[in-house]
């Protein structure tokens, strides 16, 4: 294979592992402010005062505006009662610092302040659970070994 079709190849790999998550949200702007504001995601296509695309580590999260928010409830893990249902993004060591003190700093607060679970374990990570101002529920996490995560 040329150099050209490889770079094609591995570019529709890439575009091919994003997921795709959509959520409602009560109401578009404020929860643009908090994805772009705050965690400092991009904004992507939108249809005005129905959706808006959010470029969330490189996948792609529609916000949909509603009146309705999926309900949640607390499971029991290791680390406390979990919300669930979460969704969330891994980040690097010193991205995932930088935004927890980004968050520190600002007036939002953790629904489940940073934890670092499994010390001393090849599986070790931190980890923090944020609302968006619908109530929707963010985790991120960074690994010490992002090649463990789905070693048993």
């Amino acid at each position: 294979m040329s150099g050209l079709a490889i770079k094609k190849v591995e570019e529709a790999t890439m575009q091919s592992n994003r997921f795709h998550l959509a959520i409602t949200v009560l109401d578009i702007q404020e929860a643009k402010k908090f994805y772009c504001g705050l965690l400092g995601c991009t904004p992507g296509n939108f249809e005005k005062d129905k959706w808006q695309d959010i470029n969330f580590w490189g996948n792609e999260l529609t916000l949909h505006k509603s009146s309705n928010i999926a309900l949640r409830e607390r499971h029991d893990v290791d680390m406390g009662h979990v919300a669930v249902p979460h969704y969330g993004a891994h980040l690097e060591e010193e991205e995932f610092q930088a935004l927890k003190e980004k968050i520190k700093k600002s007036s939002a607060e953790f629904l489940d302040p940073p934890y670092r679970r499994f010390k001393g374990d090849p599986r070790e990570q931190e980890t923090f659970f944020i609302e968006d101002p619908s109530g929707n529920v963010l985790e991120i996490k960074t690994m010490a070994q992002p090649k463990t995560l789905f070693q048993n």
